[in-house]
């Protein structure tokens, strides 16, 4: 009964059902957390975020805060290849073309799963908001219920993105549903909120911990100093770990690297330094992650002389020593920010202590020598590996085969592909993509399309990545039907363009004047399940204004709404616009006034629009009371300027002038060039007299005026028989204790 219709990914709905145990505990306090924020939205850096931390004040003493059972899960990965974890996954794809019967299917085979196969098919989703979706929808299913491994996954897989929201109601349902709540699970909503930028919610987690019976530990704690570190809150959470201190949690060397990791993202690699010299005074010395952490902002920022120097004297005085992984981290880091040379000096370090230097750090070099286009480099290393029975796997291959590609050697590249097989060495997808990307680039891009339907009889499939390679190398040559085409054969076969790609496709028809095409392309992208956003429908707005084909610019934007897509700023702002180009204006106040209404602040560029168009059309009344609905939302000082040098530009200075105390409340620079402006219009139109007013009034409000504008502002009175005028307006200088020319202070006397 009220069950919604699954077709249309109705299990994105979080409604809970009877069965929810209401007030298990008292966590209600979850609902402090307003609603209506956005999930990817941000804090001001002037939030309070806890100065006192008076929270840790409730550590129980007497409870070792370091041994708090933790909800492990094991053995997921194992299941991700189950064919039932495979099957329910595909299904899954399939969503937008979803019938009963499919539905019907998918909960047949969820009673079969087990919880580890559950967290399997949440963990295999690409789109974590698919993951939340299916787990709501599955939650909701008859005579089925998560049980609390399946929960911790959740909440695992939304801590690594900005869902805080979604992270929320989980923990809530999980006390509404008397799963035991541990202090891990508030960790990873801890950590969803700081990705999304609440760092003051994210801490306010740890007073709904205490709320809801779960006492502090080591691990929670370490996660409030990461949140805190990733809100550049350095200074906070020194202070935090010294109150850990105080009552009686011992930070470990988690803690401090979370400091030391701030401290490099903050460029301030020396007071990492510091503090790990402080670390054994401290009773907690620090561990090769600690130095790692450091070499990798040295490498970074190409301060690698002092790596060298790290290793030499910092790591000895703590007893620490280069070991195997330390010698393959080096090589990975140094390989990554481009520093080849010296990463294979490392690598050759370590094989010369003996330690073992597999294909995996070799390739990473050679990666790094073929994105520095440097093949000869290449080449010898590749027969070194060869030579010490390292034999070079299809990562490495692949990486010179793309490296020749970067360089335009195509036929290098496409010689090396052959030989692999020789070498062998079949090579998989990923190679073929790069070579593909090669073909495109050299405008090869009908070869690359013939080369990947040959595939299908081959031992490699294209991917999502080979068709995207492909879309972008037709469009690239301006062959967009084929790039089309690329697209539907891309989801026919069950992957999915990007919104970006999907919207680089569309302005390039757009551009071409193939609006109508354009609006197919993104309808027909839309119907298959792809994820159009707001952008790919202001684009095509774009086009259609472009085209002053208002009517079908407003049609899109109708078909936004139906499909609840909601317009931004950049959508309204080019409605607007085309709008005012096309002198309807009255119906650009009302576009502007539903912008407003919806909560949409206005931009810079919005404020230029509305000011270009209402000014060229003269209707300065109706863009006064306008701008102050828009000033309500979001000031703009110089607005007003805006506006009048706006006037000024399509000769209407006597509007202008009626603004001017508007301007003058500040008195600033900007409002002396803008009064300079209107001078200047005056002149233009031959009325110096309202050129004198204008510089009156600057001197009222202390604003000295151009000297040499004033002299020819002088001039033109004089020729208008408005001596005193002229002589009033030198005076005003001299009253200023501006020191005037010669000549005028003879004419003065």
């Amino acid at each position: 009964m009220g069950r919604r219709k699954y077709g249309n990914l109705s299990f994105s709905d979080t409604v809970y059902s009877d069965r929810e145990v209401a007030g298990s505990c008292k966590f209600g306090d979850l609902n402090e957390f307003e609603e209506s924020e956005k999930e990817d939205g941000g804090e001001s850096d002037n939030d309070d975020i806890g100065d006192d931390f008076k929270i840790l004040d409730s550590f129980d003493r007497n409870r070792d805060p370091s041994n708090c059972r933790k909800e492990k899960i094991d053995g997921i990965e194992d299941e991700m290849r189950h064919p039932l974890v495979k099957e329910i996954c595909k299904l899954i794809d399939m969503r937008s073309l979803w019938t009963l019967r499919l539905e019907g299917d998918l909960r047949r085979l969820l009673k079969s799963l087990t919880p580890l196969q559950v967290c399997a098919v949440l963990r295999s989703q690409s789109d974590e908001r698919v993951s939340l979706m299916f787990f709501h929808w599955a939650d909701r299913q008859w005579r089925y219920r998560h049980v609390q491994v399946v929960y911790y996954e959740m909440l695992r897989i939304l801590s690594k993105t900005k869902l805080c929201q979604g992270a929320k109601r989980v923990l809530r349902l999980m006390s509404r549903r008397r799963i035991e709540l541990q202090s891990q699970a508030f960790g990873y909503v801890m950590v969803s909120f700081s990705r999304a930028g609440h760092m003051r919610k994210a801490l306010q987690v740890l007073t709904l911990m205490q709320r809801a019976g779960v006492g502090l530990d080591l691990s929670i704690c370490n996660t409030a100093v990461y949140v805190l570190v990733k809100g550049n809150k350095l200074e906070k959470a020194l202070r935090f770990l010294e109150r850990m201190k105080v009552v009686g949690i011992t930070p470990d060397v988690v803690s401090y690297n979370s400091l030391i990791k701030g401290y490099c993202d903050a460029h301030r690699v020396e007071d990492a330094l510091d503090l790990i010299a402080q670390m054994p005074h401290k009773g907690c010395p620090p561990d090769k992650v600690s130095y790692c952490t450091v070499m990798g902002f040295l490498c970074k920022e190409n301060r690698v002389d002092e790596i060298r120097e790290l290793i030499d004297e910092k790591m000895r005085n703590d007893n620490l020593h280069l070991d195997q992984v330390m010698y393959e981290s080096l090589v990975h880091m140094l390989s990554k920010h481009g520093h080849a040379d010296e990463a294979l000096s490392f690598l050759r370090e370590g094989e010369s202590r003996g330690f073992t230097i597999d294909k995996i750090e070799y390739s990473t070099v050679i990666n790094s020598f073929c994105k520095e286009g440097r093949m000869d480099s290449v080449k010898e290393l590749l027969n070194e590996m060869i030579a010490k029975g390292c034999v070079p796997d299809v990562v490495t291959y692949t990486s010179v085969v793309n490296g020749f590609c970067c360089l335009g050697e195509v036929g290098e590249a496409k010689k090396l592909l052959q030989q692999m097989n020789k070498y062998g060495c079949k090579p998989n997808t990923v190679s073929y993509t790069a070579f593909l990307n090669g073909l495109c680039r050299d405008g090869k891009s009908s070869e690359a399309r013939e080369m990947m339907n040959m595939s299908e009889d081959g031992w490699w499939k294209p991917n999502a990545v080979t068709y995207s390679v492909l879309m972008h190398g037709f469009r690239r040559e301006g062959k967009l039907p084929e790039a089309c085409d690329i697209v539907a054969e891309m989801i026919g076969k069950g992957f999915f363009p990007t919104p970006v790609e999907i919207n680089q496709l569309i302005q390039a028809l757009c551009r071409e004047g193939r609006t109508v095409e354009a609006k197919k392309f993104l309808e027909e992208c839309a119907r298959k399940g792809c994820a159009v956003n707001a952008v790919n429908f202001t684009t095509l707005i774009h086009g259609f204004c472009s085209k002053n084909d208002v009517g079908s610019a407003l049609s899109v934007l109708d078909d936004m709404y139906l499909i609840n897509k909601h317009p931004d700023v950049v959508t309204y702002t080019t409605i607007i616009n085309a709008l005012g180009k096309n002198g309807r204006i009255e119906e650009a106040i009302e576009m502007t006034k539903k912008m407003i209404h919806k909560g949409l602040v206005p931009t810079q560029v919005t404020y230029r629009t509305v000011i270009h168009r209402f000014c060229h059309h003269g209707r300065v009344d109706d863009l006064v009371k306008l701008l102050e609905k828009m000033l309500s939302r979001k000031d703009c000082k110089t607005v007003y300027n805006q506006v009048i040098e706006k006037l000024c530009g399509f000769g209407n200075p006597d509007e202008a002038y009626k603004l001017l105390d508007k301007v003058l409340r500040t008195a600033s620079r900007i409002d002396a060039k803008t009064c300079h402006a209107l001078i200047e219009s005056f002149l233009k139109k031959g009325n110096p007299l309202f050129s004198f007013k204008v510089a009156c009034r600057m001197f009222k409000r202390n604003l000295i005026p151009d000297l040499k504008l004033c002299e020819t502002v002088k001039e033109k009175l004089m020729l208008d028989g408005k001596t005193d005028e002229a002589d009033k307006l030198m005076m005003l200088f001299v009253e200023h204790g501006i020191v005037l020319p010669k000549h005028h202070q003879q004419q003065l006397t």
